[in-house]
């Protein structure tokens, strides 16, 4: 969904811990990049929403479902961390609401941007964007506790059919499927022919699980095959001396190796398209590189309701201390200015970042892993990407 209008209706999640600091910073510099951008043509009507801890004071709901209507209906939010509850039926308010809403695909960009301390020698590699499945896998996973009657009569069906599982187990199953695999890998290349990027790589442990994992990576070739054969071509393809030019190259790497390649040459890929687990594991280890999850954005996308979110977690010993790093959720911010057509504005934002972290203005997060700098507050970091801004 894009559209561009006077006033544009976005609600927000402020989130529990230090979500409501990051969030006000955050609209504050979303706010003051867009008046940057469109002349004060444009502008951001803020609509407030509770989940988590301030809607179970509220309304004693946790994801109440007046939350989730308006958002369906706006087709766009702004959320911040939420708490996990403890002893309740839903395993995250977070994976909740995307299936609530059905968005498949989480997206993750991971740049570096100068400044930052990285434990990598050449952290300027890693630009790279990270497409997620986001309904399945172990997201959609049912396990049954050992001795439980449910798992021994899994486990029954299972011997039945020449499976050798040991007695004291606990069973797991999770689904992958067609339909979820394919309009993942279709978003994933949607996105790459509309930013001019080179590659979309599958990655799985197809050689272990074959018709999960490895049915992933048969999906996502048989999609590009049938809907983008003009605009992409296979690495086999291309070393066999296809034409590749102008075309988006599609392979895969089995999801172990994958982990060697953002170390060793990151610079290679572009866009990863991953089952949810392997998503999971990738999208953190490559924003280690880069600085750690306080400089991850990240968006869920369904067809049509998007919700932008920072992805690290609530950090409730540092709430109201005003120290918590806004970056993440001020990124995913321009994500989603992106998202409503407001692509210049998005860049006055990510240009103010980067300057403000390149002349050395960082929060705690930053500034504790060595590099001498004296830290900023929540509140003043902020303050200096509007400077910037101007």
């Amino acid at each position: 969904m894009s559209r561009m209008a006077k006033d544009i209706i976005v609600p927000f999640i402020p989130g529990d811990g230090v979500g409501p600091e990051i969030m006000d910073a955050s609209r504050n510099a979303i706010d003051a990049a867009i008046r940057k951008a469109s002349s004060d043509e444009v502008s951001l009507v803020w609509t407030e929403l509770v989940a988590g801890e301030a809607a179970q004071k509220k309304v004693g709901q946790w994801l109440p479902e007046e939350t989730l209507q308006s958002i369906r209906e706006h087709g766009v939010a702004l959320k911040g961390p939420l708490t996990t509850p403890v002893g309740s039926g839903i395993r995250s308010l977070n994976v909740a609401i995307r299936q609530a809403l059905d968005l498949y695909a989480n997206v993750r960009p991971v740049r570096y941007f100068s400044g930052v301390p990285s434990p990598v020698r050449e952290p300027h590699k890693m630009n790279m964007v990270i497409f997620r499945e986001n309904t399945e896998d172990v997201y959609k996973g049912i396990e049954w506790k050992r001795g439980s009657a449910e798992a021994e009569a899994i486990l029954k069906v299972i011997r039945s059919l020449g499976a050798n599982v040991r007695e004291d187990s606990g069973v797991g199953i999770k689904p992958m499927s067609e339909h979820a695999s394919k309009r993942l890998a279709r978003s994933a290349i949607r996105y790459a022919l509309r930013k001019g990027l080179p590659s979309v790589t599958f990655v799985h442990k197809g050689n272990i699980m074959k018709f999960t994992e490895g049915a992933f990576r048969d999906w996502g070739y048989e999609l590009a095959r049938t809907e983008f054969a003009e605009e992409t071509v296979t690495e086999a393809e291309m070393l066999s001396g296809q034409d590749s030019s102008g075309k988006v190259i599609v392979k895969d790497r089995i999801a172990d190796n994958m982990f060697q390649q953002i170390l060793t040459r990151p610079e290679e890929y572009s866009v990863l398209a991953t089952p949810n687990l392997n998503g999971d594991y990738l999208s953190d280890a490559c924003a280690a590189q880069v600085g750690g999850l306080g400089l991850a954005p990240g968006a869920n996308l369904g067809d049509s309701v998007a919700v932008f979110e920072a992805v690290h977690g609530t950090a409730p010993k540092y709430a109201g201390m005003d120290v918590a790093n806004p970056s993440s959720l001020m990124l995913s911010g321009a994500m989603m200015l992106e998202h409503l057509g407001l692509d210049s504005a998005a860049s006055v934002l990510v240009n103010a970042i980067e300057g403000t972290l390149a002349a050395g203005v960082m929060t705690q997060d930053f500034t504790r892993l060595g590099t001498g700098l004296k830290p900023v507050g929540t509140r003043q970091f902020a303050q200096e990407i509007i400077r910037r801004i101007g």
